[in-house]
């Protein structure tokens, strides 16, 4: 598969994950400079890595939710979240991760997750 269609691809599954204003602000967040990353990010992450068989998309959503608690990436944790409703990961899901983060990665990388977690969750109809 040519780059160009794994990045429309990735484009594709972003904006059904975040929406597409999400999306669009999130690429444009850094002007020109930021597109070569933004690029990247949709041709590999997306369109290749999270397209890819073996793991379904709740799946892959509760681990970025692991990953980005665990690294203290609080913002990213934020769009993640949202990305894991809209893919299906219920409030229990959820809430398991990030106790597992808390008791392997320690409670402060668990105490604003749970907060940004609870805030999306009010959220959700």
């Amino acid at each position: 598969m040519d780059v160009s269609e794994l990045r429309e691809r990735g484009l594709a599954l972003r904006k059904a994950m975040f929406g597409e204003a999400a999306v669009e602000g999130r690429m444009q967040a850094a002007g020109d400079f930021g597109a070569p990353l933004q690029d990247i990010i949709n041709a590999y992450v997306y369109g290749d890595v999270w397209s890819r068989a073996g793991l379904d998309p709740v799946v892959r959503s509760l681990v970025m939710l692991g990953i980005t608690a665990a690294s203290n990436r609080p913002e990213e944790f934020r769009v993640h979240v949202k990305g894991a409703i809209a893919n299906g990961a219920t409030a229990e899901q959820i809430q398991g991760v990030l106790l597992l983060v808390a008791m392997y990665c320690g409670v402060p990388a668990a105490i604003e997750t749970h907060r940004i977690a609870a805030e999306a969750l009010r959220s959700v109809p």
